[in-house]
């Protein structure tokens, strides 16, 4: 934080507070360095050192104002001692401002001032009951004699322009958090009314555009059984029309899929993270079919197999191993574009294994701008059912996400969590079956 703010017009008047500064600065030293010659009777060098670090302090506390302060205050007590060894030497001509002269409360009040504005309010008052404690040592313990006292005035100016540092840091630091909840607010309001647009238009294409090309396919699928003995490339171009139409609504899901989702790093629509609707159902592992078609949608060849009796499973589990599947396909997605994915789900009475296995792309992928955390989230999806979650690199670099969910929130003896880990040699190829690398 700056100690003194700039002057925001003219451009060449911002820094104009500090150049004052300076300039006060210069005077108190050339103020100090005369009274105490003249009053306090100190000569050289001690009272041209003494009243030149207060000018010196001044201008330290802009960067420094703890040491500025300390200059400060030494510099003052020096001072006080030396005219006290000549004030009870002899009788002065007249009486002296002590222990502060004028100058050096005035340097003193700027110091503790600038310091209060820079540094916590706990700072300021330490140095302000340490600057009073030092001044009643001087003055009512060590003593002097033939003096004005200046300590009791010194210690009321210093409490009110260190309480009054303390407000205006306080101030300022209200403005500047006000700012940044303002300025957050704005994001959020401007994000939330992006977010409102976009469902809008997500809602406006899939009730009119989808009906139309589910429409279109429909009608082009049944119009050669209207029409007696059809031509071949009658047959041809109504089959095109309905292949255009699936791929146009395939389009349009992944398009729906972005418009709906808070995330735009899936641009697949798979939902993976945390960028699905809020509002949507959450899924389960009967919405597996569609999530497996949107991937095929988006460039991979996935296969899927699921063996064992299918017995119903918790609600948690479900939700569970549909996310981890998704997470693992947007993965395969983003980094191994090409590459041919196999889904397994095998249903033992204890609980649910997933294994997902990916090949090795067909072409390097391009740098992907997620934040790195779904190994992360799937790990805390299966510790969180008491599962476990493991993630390895095949043989022909390709890679496995392998988990076991137990269907009561526990792992027992007999689970079969021996098959997590993935054969040493195993891979997908192209036509998804598993191949092994030494045959």
């Amino acid at each position: 934080m700056a100690p003194l703010p700039p002057l925001s017009r003219p451009r060449w008047l911002r820094r104009l507070p500090h150049v004052v500064l300076y300039l006060i600065a210069l005077g108190l030293a050339l103020a100090g360095v005369a009274e105490l010659n003249d009053t306090y009777r100190l000569g050289f060098p001690l009272g041209e050192v003494t009243g030149a670090a207060q000018g010196v302090a001044i201008a330290l506390a802009l960067r420094r104002p703890v040491p500025a302060w300390w200059l400060s205050l030494g510099a003052t007590l020096l001072a006080a001692a030396g005219a006290r060894a000549h004030m009870m030497a002899d009788i002065p001509a007249s009486r002296p401002d002590w222990p502060w002269s004028t100058p050096a409360l005035i340097a003193q009040a700027l110091v503790l001032f600038l310091l209060a504005l820079r540094l916590p309010a706990r700072v300021a008052i330490g140095a302000l009951s340490v600057t009073a404690l030092l001044t009643y040592v001087m003055q009512g313990v060590v003593g002097g004699q033939l003096y004005h006292s200046t300590g009791f005035l010194a210690v009321v100016v210093f409490a009110a322009v260190v309480l009054l540092g303390i407000a205006q840091r306080g101030r300022r630091e209200a403005r500047t958090q006000l700012v940044e909840q303002a300025s957050q607010t704005e994001e959020e309001r401007a994000r939330r009314t992006l977010l409102e647009e976009r469902s809008r238009i997500a809602r406006e294409l899939h009730d009119v555009v989808a009906h139309h090309m589910s429409v279109i396919s429909i009608q082009a699928q049944v119009a050669p059984h209207l029409v007696e003995n059809p031509s071949e490339e009658l047959k041809e171009n109504l089959e095109g029309i309905r292949q255009n139409a699936l791929e146009a609504l395939t389009e349009l899901r992944r398009v729906l899929g972005v418009l709906r989702s808070e995330n735009p790093e899936d641009p697949y629509g798979l939902g993976a993270g945390t960028g699905t609707a809020p509002n949507s159902p959450q899924p389960t592992l009967d919405r597996l079919d569609a999530l497996v078609e949107n991937t095929r949608a988006a460039g991979l060849q996935v296969t899927t197999e699921i063996t064992g009796e299918q017995l119903p499973l918790p609600p948690g589990v479900e939700l569970s191993a549909y996310r981890i599947i998704q997470e693992a396909l947007s993965n395969a997605l983003r980094h191994a574009p090409g590459s041919a994915v196999r889904v397994e789900l095998w249903h033992f009475p204890r609980g649910l294994q997933v294994r997902v296995i990916n090949s090795r792309p067909e072409r390097p992928a391009p740098p992907s701008p997620g934040a790195g955390h779904g190994l992360l989230g799937m790990r805390e999806r299966a510790a969180m059912l008491g599962g476990t979650l493991v993630t390895s690199e095949t043989a022909h670099g390709g890679f496995v996400v392998a988990a076991f969910l137990p269907r009561d929130g526990a792992v027992t003896a007999d689970a079969p969590s021996t098959d997590l880990s993935p054969p040493p040699f195993t891979d997908v190829d192209r036509s998804g079956r598993t191949g092994d690398e030494s045959r």
